[in-house]
């Protein structure tokens, strides 16, 4: 009968102690890489990031780029260029995103292993342009054929290419799909892992956001970060935990591994973003929008 308990009980505890909280976040001053480089790394480490999204910028040498890597990658964390702009998804800028993903390939190549980019995440939000509200159809028409070009060239670099997107890209139709696909779907499709902006300050909501897209990525065999807030933002705040104790905002999360850990595509959650994170964890005020000059 012990016998019998214990095999019963065995997949239960494999999913527990197998059950890893694995977590990315964005980084976007990449200034600040050189002289926080300790910190950096091993306050990731402590917070369970392994991977971590790193702008570009090219006042930043790239032998800076080199050593912040290397150190990340001795700590078994990814660094993955991080860039975009909203207006990347018209045709006359997809050259932009292309020069980008070659600049990292360029690097790469000149770079040892363990200082290279794993990969691209491409932060592209075409919802902020003007165009967007009245001709919808023809910027997401646009911009898919644009993120078709980055992925192809992407994955001929060797480069893993993931992509930061708004949770209800689910309620948009793919401009190529004649079945009425959703947009979310084919973006999934076509990158090997999506960042969905679900931000909320609350587990079950998150999840919800992004539940959609776990279950197209899951069918895709593709992955999702699941993203949460942590600075402040004009739209409310309950889209993000910038007001909310440490101890809510680890409960939350905790949530959301909790809900995720039923899909095989749930990469984790990504903490939008470092900065704002460290200055939380360390109990260094951060100014609210309002405030700021």
């Amino acid at each position: 009968m012990a016998l019998l308990f214990c095999l019963l009980l065995l997949p239960w505890l494999l999913k527990w102690f197998s059950h890893e909280e694995h977590k990315a976040t964005w980084l976007w001053d990449a200034s600040i890489i050189a002289e926080q480089m300790p910190e950096i790394v091993s306050f990731s480490k402590a917070q369970g990031v392994d991977t971590i999204f790193l702008q570009i910028q090219d006042e930043v040498p790239d032998e800076t780029y080199r050593k912040f890597i290397a150190a990340a990658r001795q700590a078994e964390i990814e660094v993955h260029a991080l860039n975009g702009h909203a207006d990347w998804a018209y045709t006359e800028k997809r050259e932009e995103g292309l020069a980008f993903i070659e600049k990292v390939k360029a690097y790469n190549a000149a770079s040892a292993k363990n200082e290279r980019f794993e990969g691209v995440q491409l932060d592209v939000e075409p919802y902020q342009l003007k165009r967007w509200e009245n001709e919808q159809d023809s910027v997401i028409a646009e911009w898919s054929e644009n993120m078709k070009a980055w992925t192809q060239a992407g994955g001929d670099a060797g480069l893993y290419m993931s992509a930061a997107i708004p949770f209800w890209l689910d309620e948009r139709e793919s401009a190529e799909s004649e079945g009425g696909g959703t947009l979310s779907r084919w973006v999934i499709d076509h990158f090997d892992a999506v960042a969905i902006m679900a931000y909320r300050d609350r587990g079950q909501q998150m999840y919800d956001l992004s539940k959609e897209e776990l279950d197209e990525a899951d069918e895709l065999g593709k992955k999702v970060w699941v993203g949460a807030e942590l600075a402040d933002t004009h739209e409310g705040d309950h889209l993000t935990f910038f007001s909310k104790s440490i101890t809510n905002m680890d409960e939350e999360m905790k949530k959301v591994f909790d809900l995720g850990a039923s899909h095989s595509s749930f990469a984790g959650v990504a903490v939008h973003h470092y900065e704002a994170w460290y200055a939380k964890e360390n109990g260094i005020p951060l100014a609210r929008k309002s405030e700021e000059k």
